[in-house]
Parts: structure tokens; C-alpha cells; sequence
């Protein structure tokens, strides 16, 4: 009984090593943004200066990077409208304050990251950082 079960183990390791090794490393496309000033995102301040939009090439995540890599966020990419090359970070001003909405990397965009006005209220204005 031991010995099967030792051999079921071994067997499936062997199985998943196999698998593992005929998966493709996944390709990533990234470019720099440069945010000249601090935001907020998810309950997150990250501060003014260059960041990483990255996205890999099945199309299944954006992420933000600082370049000093103290920070980063990645949100599950759905195909977007658009049918360009460009990567945008979509904000909405606060007053003073700066809220990232979303990440674009060309088709892919980022699931909408603040919450949608109530009905009634009125939306802040928006504007972009782009390459």
C-alpha cells in the first residue's frame, strides 16, 4: 500500500514537472510614465515621479510600477474600445487630490478603480497622464 502510494506521488509530480516545462514564459510589454504629482489608488498615496505600465502579452493583466519598485498594483485587463497604441493613466481631481480611475496599455484597460458617481451627484473632472 505504501509503495502505491509513494509511486501515485512520485507519478504526479512527474506529471506536473512536465506541465510546468512546456508552458510558455509569459511576455511583458512595459513603457514609463512620469506622474508629476501624488495620487491616490486603492486607498493607497503613491507620490510624483516615474512609474511602469506594464502588460503582458495574453492580455490578462495591467500593472503600475514605481521605478524604484517600492510600489505596484495589478488589476485583471478586460479589451477596451479603443484600437490604439497608447498607455494612459485616467485620474479624477479631488480639490487638491489626484485619484487614478484607471490604466490603459493599449487595448487593455484596468477595471474602473473609484467608485461611479450616485445617481444624482456629479462626476469629478477627469483627465490624463499619456505617453
Amino acid at each position: 500500500m505504501q509503495t502505491k502510494f509513494r509511486s501515485l506521488v512520485l507519478a504526479s509530480a512527474a506529471i506536473a514537472a512536465l506541465a510546468m516545462a512546456s508552458i510558455p514564459a509569459m511576455a511583458v510589454s512595459a513603457t514609463t510614465l512620469n506622474v508629476p504629482f501624488s495620487f491616490t489608488v486603492q486607498g493607497k498615496t503613491l507620490p510624483a515621479g516615474q512609474y511602469w505600465i506594464q502588460r503582458d502579452d495574453l492580455g490578462l493583466f495591467v500593472k503600475l510600477e514605481s521605478k524604484d519598485s517600492s510600489q505596484h498594483l495589478s488589476w485583471i485587463a478586460r479589451a477596451g474600445d479603443s484600437d490604439n497604441s497608447r498607455v494612459v493613466l485616467r485620474f479624477e481631481a479631488h480639490g487638491q487630490d489626484h485619484v487614478l480611475q484607471s490604466v490603459q496599455y493599449g487595448r487593455l484597460i484596468s477595471p474602473r478603480l473609484t467608485a461611479k458617481p450616485k445617481k444624482g451627484e456629479s462626476m469629478a473632472p477627469e483627465f490624463e497622464v499619456q505617453q
